[in-house]
């Protein structure tokens, strides 16, 4: 019998609530389960201890005996020292921005390198930002002569 460490689903809609249970992998999601051994509330804060609770010895237990954990839960049994942090895959090109929006974040970010750049020679030179200005105020001086 393949074993599997899965959540269940319950709670209201759009209100959800989990149970973290060993079953039978060809029983359905919400179906009969043969230990319930946590929770998991999603609505609570992740910085809630609340929010993630589960018996590690029975956890530890059922994997001793076979049983898979499911993605999700991996990552529960993970996150509390029970078992190795399972890799995160690559997400798919589906998850990315689409064309347009990559090329306006590409010009956004060469637009900032350059005020940034811009910036930095500034703040090396500051002996010629005083020198451009004295030209500009002594321009005006030489037409006022001019026009008398």
């Amino acid at each position: 019998m393949p074993l599997r460490i899965r959540l269940s689903r319950g709670g209201a809609k759009k209100r959800p609530y989990y149970r973290i249970v060993v079953a039978d992998s060809r029983m359905p999601r919400d179906g009969r389960f043969i230990e319930k051994i946590g929770s998991y509330d999603p609505m609570l804060p992740k910085d809630d201890e609340k929010r993630i609770q589960f018996d590690t010895e029975r956890a530890k237990h059922w994997l001793g005996m076979g049983a898979q954990p499911s993605d999700r839960v991996a990552r529960f049994l993970g996150q509390a020292g029970v078992i190795a942090m399972p890799a995160i895959t690559e997400q798919t090109k589906k998850n990315q921005p689409r064309a347009k929006a990559q090329e306006r974040m590409r010009e956004e970010e060469e637009r900032r390198k350059a005020a940034e750049e811009e910036a930095a020679s500034a703040s090396e030179s500051p002996a010629e930002a005083p020198a451009e200005d004295a030209p500009a105020e002594d321009a005006p001086a030489e037409e006022t002569p001019a026009e008398a």
